[in-house]
């Protein structure tokens, strides 16, 4: 066998063989176009590719599953439109920007597998050597309350869904269905954000409407940024050295979209979106939490249709409506906060606030918690936020360290080792958490 090289022995080392008998063969793995001989067990070699479609633009990921290493990463933007581009970056290897056309999201898949098989920084050689596709989709509704392989049956069950998320749904479905031509033998997973909702029960995603409306519509809350609270909750149990079931964990998802969700036992019990990512939380252009009533009040004084009023929730509130237009980038509202301005200290407090409010709830809910968890663009790298929000937890015996709570995008613990809750902030990992189900659905 050759040496394997110095940037393959982790994998080799982490590597978790379940079947004693596979046979072992010497693979051939190719990492920024250069070829390394590593031992690998026949049957655990799978890269998984994981494809995040928006409207216009496509994220994606090409993962290890047996190490769950990152092998390459990019994203492809502006889908359709002028100035198209496809960003790649291999692991290890600087990001390479390439501006082309780019009619629809079958082209942008083309160009992604162009650049995961490209014979001078390709990392694979073919595309036999992706075993499978994970796709992200925004909402299964309650058809769906765990991933699933993809199936034209599956399909048309998300394709019911559109109603539901008709900015999210559409485009995650003309992901797979471009992959589909393009790689018809290869196996694909849906792995739902709203999945890991589905264990809350009826008190907490019923709403005081007609009950008719449940019944006939399906109103009710679904919660989003699923396999986001799914990864960060159990990852803080594995920090935190105790069991998943057994604790009460409460995890804040705080970026341009945010969430809080309610973490019981290994199970969602509350989270703060509703029917749509519109409810909860203000956010970086959604409102958040209202007073139904504004909608009609808002179109009869603006005299504009109630699609127009939602635009203006979705699209023209949150911290950028509530600053009064300054921005929806919490950098540049911090740095409004720090020197003064109006507009940028009553923004920041506000989305703190209901930050805060959330948790006071959530841990009323659960009848106390153990942990709170911090990911996500601005939980991860916004040190005063996070001390802004817990500043007003005293009373669920936390104290911070400022010295860990400085620090950014780091997993690690930020409050005291005498704290009575702990306070966590844990970079999430939602391609890798896609990963994961996909292999496990695809192995089974």
């Amino acid at each position: 066998m050759q040496p394997v090289s110095p940037v393959d022995e982790d994998r080799l080392r982490h590597l978790q063989f379940e079947q004693a008998d596979c046979k072992v063969y010497s693979s051939t793995c190719r990492k920024a176009g250069k070829y390394i001989q590593v031992e690998e067990r026949q049957g655990n070699v799978m890269n998984i590719l994981v494809i995040n479609c928006g409207s216009s633009s496509l994220k994606f990921q090409l993962i290890d599953a047996a190490t769950e290493a990152l092998i390459a990463k990019g994203l492809c933007e502006r889908i359709g439109i002028d100035g198209s581009k496809i960003v790649y970056q291999p692991t290890g290897a600087e990001k390479k920007e390439t501006v082309t056309p780019m009619a629809d999201h079958t082209q942008a898949i083309r160009l992604v597998i162009d650049a995961l098989t490209d014979k001078e920084t390709g990392v694979v050689g073919s595309l036999s050597e992706i075993g499978a596709v994970g796709h992200r989709i925004v909402h299964g509704g309650e058809k769906f309350a765990s991933s699933t392989l993809v199936t034209d049956e599956v399909i048309k069950t998300i394709t019911d869904c559109n109603e539901l998320a008709p900015l999210h749904n559409p485009a995650n479905l003309i992901g797979i269905a471009a992959c589909k031509e393009l790689m018809p033998d290869t196996p694909m997973a849906a792995v739902f954000d709203t999945a890991f909702h589905q264990t809350m029960p009826k008190e907490a995603y019923l709403y005081g409407i007609p009950y008719e409306y449940y019944e006939k519509y399906k109103v009710r809350r679904y919660g989003f940024h699923g396999t986001s609270h799914a990864y960060v909750s159990k990852r803080a149990a594995e920090m935190l050295g105790r069991k998943y079931e057994d604790l009460k964990l409460i995890v804040c998802h705080l970026g341009n979209g945010a969430s809080v969700s309610a973490v019981r036992n290994g199970k969602c019990i509350d989270t703060s979106m509703g029917l749509t990512p519109l409810e909860g939380l203000i956010m970086g252009t959604r409102s958040g939490d209202i007073d139904p009533a504004i909608i009609e009040f808002i179109a009869h004084k603006e005299n504009k249709s109630v699609d127009e009023v939602m635009t203006v929730l979705n699209k023209k509130s949150g911290v950028l409506g509530l600053s009064g237009g300054l921005s929806s980038d919490f950098r540049d509202l911090l740095k409004a906060y720090d020197e003064g301005d109006e507009a940028g200290i009553r923004t920041v407090e506000a989305f703190a606030y209901r930050v805060t409010k959330y948790i006071g709830a959530y841990a009323a809910a659960m009848n106390g918690v153990d942990a709170i968890c911090f990911t996500a663009g601005v939980g991860e790298n916004n040190p005063f936020i996070r001390d802004l929000v817990c500043s007003r937890l005293g009373y669920l015996g936390i104290t911070m360290d400022e010295e860990q709570n400085a620090k950014r995008g780091e997993e690690l613990m930020i409050s005291t080792p005498d704290s009575l809750t702990k306070v966590l902030m844990i970079p999430t990992n939602e391609e890798l958490a896609i990963a994961r189900e996909t292999y496990a659905l695809v192995k089974a």
